[in-house]
């Protein structure tokens, strides 16, 4: 079975959940968790780490490259066999699911930063392409995975720096035909704009899919990768998100100056491409001006400790103290007891 493809194309924490939700409830499209399938492919196979897989990347790159190059049509040859490895999973994964939906969804925001490949290897695909605003983006991403941290969440995943140029670059491209959404467009008017990405994806408009929360789906829904927290809030989009980073940053000089580093990195012409010209960048914190009250701390659940938790011991492992040797330690046991 080869499915008809459909990807929600953005950055961690561009409403791309909530987004792939929506989308799933139609009745023809079949979504789930982020499979992840296609970033190990882009990089030569299913290794944590192919620089440290046993063998040579390198001359494995140079040897593969003479190989392909002697096939009938070359490196054409090449991309259906990553097609075909891609059509075979998400055909049985539809299959799996049942129920006769047509086009199979695959949300995975770090697609965003393999997007060359992907035009490669889905040519005919449908892109529906989530941009948000980088700083709103940003914060989002420190306050969910790493405690309010922006320093942390910067220095493991820069994803304005990151994001922002990979994004620009596919909507600049003529190549492939996509459809482009803003986060705040989104949740401000979802009928007018999940109305047009219907009907770029060449499907009937199915209002009652915009409350994703009430389409019955969770109960059966498998656990994976995704919004750990907001998209399970609501039931369909909502605004409430759309202005919270500027109570934090308008009370966190650190934290401003941290972004401000962050987007002068960023070309300018990236930023209007995506939608947020530099010029307009700030304006929501200018016009909100002084005495903004400083921003609630959120309840204290599970998720939320342990996240605490994490950033805590890695902050203390990377430290070089008793705590990360006793780890390299547990590691050299591991890495003994499970040699194959």
């Amino acid at each position: 079975m080869k499915p008809k493809m459909l990807f929600v194309i953005g950055a961690p924490r561009s409403g791309t959940t909530m987004l792939e939700r929506m989308l799933s409830a139609h009745s023809m499209i079949q979504g789930g968790p982020e499979p992840h399938l296609l970033t190990p492919l882009a990089h030569l196979g299913l290794w944590a780490k192919v620089d440290k897989a046993p063998y040579d990347h390198i001359l494995a790159a140079q040897a593969q490259k003479g190989f392909v190059a002697q096939l009938p049509r070359g490196e054409a040859d090449y991309w259906d066999a990553c097609r075909a490895y891609c059509d075979t999973l998400y055909g049985r994964y539809m299959e799996a699911c049942g129920g006769g939906r047509e086009i199979c969804l695959d949300k995975t925001p770090a697609y965003a930063l393999i997007l060359p490949f992907m035009q490669k290897v889905f040519p005919d695909a449908k892109y529906v392409v989530l941009t948000r605003h980088p700083i709103a983006m940003f914060s989002s991403f420190a306050n969910s995975f790493f405690d309010g941290d922006y320093r942390a969440a910067n220095e493991h995943n820069p994803i304005i720096n990151r994001y922002v140029p990979a994004l620009a670059a596919f909507l600049r491209q003529t190549d492939i035909p996509y459809v482009h959404v803003r986060y705040e467009d989104l949740v401000k008017d979802p009928e007018t704009w999940f109305q047009r990405i219907c009907e770029y994806i060449g499907i009937p408009y199915e209002p009652e899919a915009i409350d994703y929360g009430k389409a019955g789906e969770e109960g059966g829904r498998a656990k994976g990768l995704g919004d750990p927290i907001g998209v399970a809030q609501h039931t369909r989009p909502t605004t409430a998100s759309v202005k919270k980073w500027v109570a934090e940053l308008a009370n966190d000089p650190d934290k401003r100056k941290l972004v401000e580093r962050a987007l002068a990195a960023v070309d300018p012409a990236d930023l209007e491409t995506i939608g947020y010209p530099p010029a307009k960048i700030w304006k929501p914190l200018l016009e909100a001006g002084d005495g903004v009250p400083a921003p609630k701390a959120p309840k204290l659940d599970r998720y939320r400790l342990e996240r605490k938790l994490i950033v805590r011991l890695r902050s203390a492992a990377r430290g070089g103290g008793p705590l990360r040797r006793v780890l390299e330690k547990a590691r050299l046991a591991c890495d003994v007891l499970l040699r194959e």
